[in-house]
């Protein structure tokens, strides 16, 4: 992989912050770079081609605004953040479309450091709000998202992508929360500082519950699995179309609780 001699500030910035492991977060530059993200996002989603995000989306990405993220370990990329830029409400957005990290180097913390990388570099550029999409029924994604990172949910998007070749969905509906972080509000800034550790639950708050093993259900009972995002899904749609907004993500009695609330939470 071709190395960058020089970069932008961000960039000469995040080298001088090494990770105790030696990772460096910084933005990915030229079509090498990109490169090495689509072999990434091929290895974690071993998606067909037609599934495939190209090369030209980093590249737009890249010169519109957007962010192409990488986490090097040496000069290897080990993963990647990938956004491009909205604008709604006459404010702008991004919307982070990927993430990914090899699976030798998960549960080491790299998706937290893109994450908190990311919201350091939109915050500098006047952006206040990132958003995702996330299968509602892969715990750990909800924790991270939810009470890792403090995002909100308000919006369910039903088979999103359509039925992907990823082995990863199991040839099931891509349905997706929205997850909506709003990089500057108290529930994000306490969460990050580690004031939060426990999710309030008020008497008038809903829960939705999904298997906590779902992931496994998905490969091992595929006719089951399709019946509980069904049953998910209907849940979310009513209750979302209610005005209620997804703020928690907790241990319930049947497996994984969704903390649902009335009205918009930021």
């Amino acid at each position: 992989m071709k190395s960058q001699s020089r970069g932008t500030p961000d960039d000469r910035r995040a080298s001088t912050e090494k990770a105790s492991d030696g990772i460096v977060i910084r933005h990915c530059h030229g079509i090498p770079e990109f490169e090495a993200c689509v072999r990434v996002e091929r290895e974690v989603w071993k998606s067909s081609d037609i599934d495939v995000v190209p090369i030209p989306l980093f590249v737009v990405a890249s010169e519109t605004g957007g962010q192409v993220l990488g986490a090097y370990h040496g000069a290897d990329l080990v993963g990647f953040t990938l956004a491009i830029t909205g604008w709604r409400a006459r404010k702008p957005f991004l919307h982070s479309h990927m993430t990914a990290v090899l699976d030798a180097y998960r549960d080491r913390g790299v998706g937290r450091r893109l994450k908190l990388y990311q919201r350091e570099d939109a915050i500098a550029r006047g952006i206040a709000l990132v958003v995702w999409t996330f299968d509602p029924l892969v715990p750990r994604n909800a924790y991270f998202n939810f009470m890792r990172l403090g995002a909100i949910a308000r919006r369910y998007l039903p088979n999103a992508y359509g039925i992907t070749t990823s082995p990863l969905h199991g040839s099931l509906p891509t349905d997706r929360l929205v997850a909506e972080w709003h990089l500057k509000s108290h529930r994000v800034l306490r969460i990050l500082e580690g004031k939060q550790t426990k999710a309030p639950v008020s008497g008038k708050a809903l829960r939705i519950t999904v298997p906590a093993n779902f992931e496994e259900l998905r490969s091992s009972d595929p006719i089951g699995a399709r019946e509980i995002q069904s049953e998910v899904r209907a849940k979310f749609l009513k209750w979302l179309g209610k005005g209620y907004t997804a703020t928690a993500f907790v241990p319930g009695e049947g497996g994984m609780d969704y903390i649902l609330v009335q009205g918009s939470r930021t």
